[in-house]
């Protein structure tokens, strides 16, 4: 059974940076594509990046688009998502996912195994 652990969260002023990690274990993960997700309250899960599992594709979700960056190390089991120019409107429950294949892709039903996630917050 894969095991995601989120970390890097928390409070950040606008404009700052975070980087989120996630740490993949008990499968092989390097594989797999793997993706980021963020829940604001009341609001549905969306998509914010995804990658392939050699980390040569990747895609974003409109509003982070030349803001944040995903990559990976596999060695490690690891993703990242480096998080630039944070708006008050990215504060949100992020979560990363591992796909159940090898392609990237933005949508949540194609992600087999979850993160139980981590909060960032960005303040005005």
């Amino acid at each position: 059974q894969v095991h995601l652990v989120e970390s890097g969260g928390g409070l950040v002023q606008a404009g700052g940076s975070l980087r989120l990690s996630c740490a993949a274990s008990g499968g092989t993960g390097s594989t797999n594509g793997m993706g980021w997700f963020r829940q604001a309250p009341g609001k549905e899960r969306e998509f914010v990046a995804t990658i392939s599992w050699s980390g040569s594709t990747t895609d974003y979700a409109d509003s982070v688009k030349g803001r944040f960056t995903i990559s990976r190390d596999n060695a490690k089991n690891t993703v990242y998502l480096q998080m630039n120019s944070l708006k008050p409107e990215d504060t949100a429950v992020y979560y990363c996912a591992q796909t159940a294949g090898l392609v990237p892709t933005p949508f949540r039903e194609e992600y087999k195994h979850w993160g139980q996630g981590t909060q960032v917050t960005v303040s005005s």
